[in-house]
């Protein structure tokens, strides 16, 4: 009785294995031979982000991109990482970037305005919310503003966050 110490292994036809093997040897030789030639750049393509539709801005988005600072990478005294996790190129000293202040994550301002631009609300990495609690009141109150129902907040006193 009880639980079985070990499973049986999946068993793949040693052909099959052989065949993928190979296949993966040819593609790593040609990759090879493409960047002897020179094609390198066309083979490291990067990656490009659809943009969000330029009717759909955000507002929350706009709020929190005027709450959080842009800075100069250079002009970090400790930066938390030398890459950025949205896009993974590293950071150059002229670039600016956003640093979050709740989790400390640092982005490239472009990356992190666009993951904004999606209506996220969030770290890319940890998933801590870009308002602080303390500012989450404050942040809400200008968001019922600038949504044009400035009465709603009156009728409805007890909803401080969504």
């Amino acid at each position: 009785m009880g639980f079985p110490t070990g499973y049986p292994d999946i068993l793949i036809p040693k052909p099959f294995v052989h065949i993928l093997t190979l296949l993966a040897f040819i593609r790593n030789q040609i990759l090879i031979f493409f960047r002897y030639l020179g094609f390198h750049e066309f083979l490291q393509q990067d990656i490009v982000w659809p943009d969000p539709p330029p009717e759909f801005q955000s507002i929350s988005a706009l709020l929190i991109q005027e709450i959080l600072p842009v800075v100069k990478f250079s002009d970090m005294e400790e930066p938390a990482a030398e890459t950025c996790a949205v896009c993974l190129y590293k950071f150059e000293a002229d670039e600016e970037i956003r640093r979050l202040t709740n989790c400390c994550h640092i982005f490239h301002k472009g990356c992190l305005d666009r993951w904004m631009g999606y209506d996220q609300r969030t770290c890319p990495m940890c998933r801590t919310p870009f308002i602080p609690y303390d500012m989450q009141s404050t942040f809400n109150e200008r968001l019922w503003l600038a949504s044009g129902i400035p009465e709603f907040h009156s009728q409805y006193p007890h909803i401080t966050s969504f």
